[in-house]
């Protein structure tokens, strides 16, 4: 294999590959990009030969197959260590920051699933949604590290993976207290997310979420 594979599901719909596909760009590593439309006859079965997990974002490598998300990126901070900060305690809390958003926050993402062809609109937010909301801003304000426009000054993994949470919070339009509000707005105006973001525009699939996978 002459460099990495990156099997990743519609641009529109799928927050994970969004943040493993940025940090590779991130990365500057040379990789190929596959798309495997998430809503299709043929999908699961498709998924089920690129990767043992039956999920996408799958990187296929020379040494193999990495089916989940943080661990793509891991992969990628070992051979690009500056994708996470450079001292120890920034780089232990951007971790845990990370790591915070792959394993929780369940209610946001199962009554706001991204979808950056949806006009912004407000819809009606359960108790466990909005509270999800309330702890996401109280993360990102503890965590916070300052000069920077980032959550632990310059771009990180971390802020990889909050960025679908961004384009939910604009999607459904989602009132954030001030400081929340300006770090969504910095990783929207991230101009990898923008790339992705006009490769979303120009899909044209069925919304996985009225048949979900």
């Amino acid at each position: 294999m002459s460099k990495p594979r990156l099997f990743i599901g519609n641009r529109r719909f799928s927050s994970w590959s969004l943040r493993a596909w940025q940090v590779l760009r991130k990365s500057g590593l040379d990789f190929e990009e596959v798309l495997v439309p998430l809503d299709d006859v043929d999908t699961r079965s498709t998924i089920s030969e690129i990767s043992p997990g039956g999920t996408v974002p799958a990187l296929h490598t020379e040494d193999g197959v990495i089916w989940d998300s943080l661990a793509i990126c891991e992969w990628a901070a070992e051979q690009v260590p500056s994708l996470w900060p450079a001292s120890a305690p920034l780089r232990h809390r951007a971790r845990s920051a990370a790591s915070a958003m792959h394993a929780g926050f369940f209610a946001l993402r199962q009554h706001c699933p991204m979808d950056l062809g949806r006009e912004p609109a407000a819809i009606e937010l359960n108790d466990a949604t909005r509270m999800d909301i309330a702890l996401m801003q109280a993360l990102w304000h503890d965590v916070a590290t300052r000069p920077g426009p980032y959550l632990f000054g310059e771009w990180s993994i971390a802020d990889a993976f909050f960025t679908p949470a961004a384009t939910r919070f604009r999607t459904y339009a989602v009132d954030l207290h001030s400081e929340a509000q300006a770090y969504c707005d910095q990783l929207l105006a991230d101009e990898d997310f923008l790339a992705w973001e006009a490769g979303a525009l120009e899909e044209d699939f069925p919304n996985p979420y009225e048949n979900p996978i």
